[in-house]
């Protein structure tokens, strides 16, 4: 039977959640040893189409992506569902076509639909009764069991720990699972949300942004069940990857670099190359 974010919640405290901006990074982790993945709005804008995050993509975009990677990897994978793309109607058949496509968990957030990153000045986030709304349509749209409805805040740098707090427990009578607030800066906070908000919590450890690099132990001595690296391995392999492409403008070989890749080995075994060709070859012996 696979596995589901809710009983991974019981087996790891807390449960380490990993971006994977396709099915490649996506097998990179499971071989890895990791138990669930991650698609990002922002690596879906940012990898995929080379924008950045500023609700540039859409809905299909994501689906794309996710259906790459569930396509080859059977995880859980929670998905990046901004705003939900639309109102009512339009977040129910989000929720709708993202488990079509395989999510095993969505979030959704209260920022406004001209969102930004969580991380960046200028957010801008709707009313409580808004976005109570928008899980209810969502709720009321899921149609696979053990299904997780999280509910992303990002009040915290508008309106403070309270309003992160009473909002929390809106979302969660309004039919959300889990709780994502987004840019908490003190483990003082994350702990005084978990006191008061009986739902998980995650936390967001994104790099170079508004959360300090907390420690696990730290994160869960603070009340929090799950963490997310949204980007991180993104983040190694982009400056790789530039270090390639300068390194080819300087110079006329690669031999400093190689010690540093992947081996056509090492890539095949990620792939099981060796099982397709088998396979090929046995078709072929037939004739």
């Amino acid at each position: 039977m696979a596995q589901t974010f809710f009983k991974l919640l019981q087996e790891d405290n807390p449960l380490k959640i990993v971006g994977t901006i396709n099915a490649y990074s996506a097998l990179l982790a499971k071989k890895s040893g990791h138990k669930a993945i991650y698609l990002s709005g922002a690596g879906v804008a940012n990898a995929s189409y080379g924008l950045p995050d500023l609700a540039l993509t859409s809905r299909d975009n994501v689906l794309e992506d996710l259906r790459r990677i569930k396509g080859i990897v059977d995880l859980p994978i929670l998905v990046d569902c901004d705003t939900g793309w639309g109102s009512g109607l339009n977040i129910s058949k989000t929720i709708k076509e993202m488990i079509s496509a395989g999510a095993d968990a969505v979030h959704l957030e209260d920022q406004v639909s001209e969102k930004r990153c969580g991380h960046r000045p200028g957010k801008e986030i709707v009313s409580k009764e808004e976005m109570v709304d928008r899980i209810k349509a969502s709720k009321d749209s899921v149609t696979k069991n053990d299904f997780m409805l999280m509910a992303r805040t990002d009040a915290f740098s508008k309106e403070g720990i309270n309003s992160v707090i009473d909002r929390s427990n809106a979302f969660i009578e309004a039919g959300a699972d889990s709780i994502f607030p987004e840019a908490i800066t003190s483990l003082e906070d994350y702990l005084e949300i978990s006191k008061n908000v009986n739902a998980p919590i995650l936390a967001n450890i994104t790099e170079f942004g508004l959360t300090p690099m907390f420690k696990t132990d730290e994160l869960k001595n603070a009340g929090v069940k799950m963490i997310l690296y949204p980007l991180s391995a993104f983040r190694a392999m982009s400056k790789a990857a530039e270090d390639v492409y300068l390194e080819l403008i300087d110079s006329d070989s690669l031999e400093k670099k190689v010690k540093k890749m992947q081996s056509r080995d090492e890539l095949y075994d990620v792939l099981n190359y060796h099982m397709y060709e088998k396979k090929i070859d046995e078709l072929f012996s037939k004739e």
